[in-house]
């Protein structure tokens, strides 16, 4: 039974953790707090995974290691992933385990069209310089024989999310409770999201495939929406009247930036809601043959999550489907 090893216990590590403990994978989740699912055929680990030697220790004789960290607010990513991402190349190098990342869009920065994964890496901003260079680092580390390495890209989060840092669900939690969404971008350009069981089936995939290997994919996901028929979807899900969408103007945002440095590093982020943003995932279903999960079953999951579906109670969450 093959050993999979998983960095980080949010909604994707937790979701991969469930599905390989599904199809009988013995499975070790490892995190700072040792914390994960609790449940038969996982394993949790408290450990430093930014610590290369502990990490290359837990990960001996897994078939593969997953970088599903999300290493805390954005306010610290120059800080906390840079030595993050060299214990998981170093760990994959000296155990053979292959390194599946748990990638996003932020790499390509500004878009004019449909994104496909061999579009050119040009983040204009920190957070996207700095997860296109991990993924060069590690490209670079596959091509010279070093690691076998595969980046699974997603767009923002929908379906069991915790904590609930997705923009969209954000927006959408006070329309599913009849509250006003307030939005920090234009509502009406249609925008993919991401559920997150597709992501967990997509990095399994990919890490089980050699076909995958050295090279980036997309999760496929549903057809891209606004945010005013995302928020209008899940309202009415939720038996909540249709909601009202108000967007906060940029300038407005912007004159918090010198005050609330974690909204600063999200307006680094708003050209993703200025224009489509549509995710081209064609080519994993056709290599891969996953498949986005019908936006119906999304659109039910998620309510249920965000605790707002008929018989819920506010504010209670389920675990990620």
């Amino acid at each position: 039974m093959p050993l999979h090893v998983i960095v980080g216990a949010g909604p994707v590590g937790t979701a991969l953790a469930h599905l390989l403990a599904d199809s009988g994978e013995e499975v070790r989740v490892l995190t700072r707090s040792g914390g994960g699912p609790e449940r038969a055929g996982v394993t949790r680990v408290r450990a430093d995974a930014s610590d290369a030697a502990v990490l290359t220790e837990h990960a001996r004789g897994a078939a593969a290691l997953y970088n599903c960290a999300n290493p805390g607010p954005y306010t610290r990513w120059a800080r906390d992933w840079p030595p993050l991402a060299a214990a998981l190349l170093r760990a994959a190098e000296d155990t053979g385990a292959v390194l599946a990342v748990a990638g996003n869009l932020y790499g390509y920065g500004p878009v004019d069209g449909p994104m496909t994964p061999d579009l050119p890496l040009a983040a204009t901003d920190r957070k996207g310089r700095l997860r296109a260079r991990m993924w060069r680092e590690a490209l670079a580390r596959h091509e010279a024989g070093a690691v076998r390495a595969t980046e699974v890209r997603a767009s923002d989060y929908v379906g069991a999310v915790a904590p609930m840092n997705s923009l969209p669900l954000l927006f959408a939690a006070p329309a599913v409770r009849g509250r006003p969404a307030v939005v920090l971008g234009d509502p009406d350009v249609p925008h993919t999201v991401t559920y997150v069981p597709d992501v967990a089936r997509t990095l399994a995939a990919a890490a089980s495939d050699e076909r995958a290997w050295g090279r980036a994919w997309h999760v496929p996901s549903p057809p891209a929406r606004t945010l005013r028929q995302t928020a209008a979807d899940l309202a009415h899900e939720a038996g909540a009247r249709p909601p009202r969408v108000v967007r906060v103007p940029r300038p407005l945002v912007r004159l918090a930036f010198p005050v609330a440095p974690l909204l600063r590093e999200v307006g680094d982020l708003l050209y993703q809601w200025d224009r489509p943003y549509v995710l081209d995932a064609a080519e994993t279903t056709e290599v891969l043959g996953i498949e986005a999960t019908p936006w119906d079953e999304v659109v039910r999951a998620t309510v249920r999550a965000l605790g707002a579906g008929t018989g819920a109670t506010a504010g209670k969450t389920t675990r990620p489907a």
